[in-house]
């Protein structure tokens, strides 16, 4: 079985990065404008301790996978607490471990600066994705509602 490698993106993973968040939006339905693509790209090699920061998955130098996380803080602890925004595997990676890794990959960078708490969301239909999260984490119970 191939190794997998990840890494924090890199300015050169453009194309590959923008082919996978494409990817992502689709299996969710919806798009992003242009303007998105350019200012999210942007924003995570902006420093600052709440830019969005992002991994990528290599399998057999491909790249296969892709997480988007960020930091924000919380009245509920003095550290604050990252959430993992967007997370995808090329259909043909599912189920040797692309998703894990990427998980992983954020709860040590999470670690690395004290904050214990990564946390996700995904829809109630993803039962693939759900296998995994049930595998790799407890699930809250919580509900989530917004005021779009």
């Amino acid at each position: 079985m191939s190794a997998i490698i990840v890494r924090p993106l890199q300015e050169s993973d453009h194309a590959d990065w923008r082919r996978l968040w494409t990817a992502y939006l689709k299996f969710y339905k919806t798009t992003v404008p242009e303007e998105v693509y350019r200012t999210t790209w942007k924003r995570l090699f902006t420093a600052g301790e709440f830019e969005p920061k992002g991994f990528i998955a290599l399998l057999d130098g491909k790249a296969v996978g892709l997480t988007h996380y960020l930091y924000h803080r919380s009245c509920w602890s003095l550290v604050n607490n990252c959430y993992l925004q967007d997370l995808f595997a090329d259909p043909d990676a599912r189920g040797k471990g692309v998703g894990a890794a990427l998980i992983e990959a954020v709860k040590q960078a999470a670690a690395k600066i004290g904050v214990a708490n990564v946390y996700w969301m995904t829809h109630e239909t993803n039962a693939t994705a759900r296998k995994l999260y049930d595998y790799v984490a407890r699930r809250t119970g919580f509900i989530e509602y917004d005021l779009l």
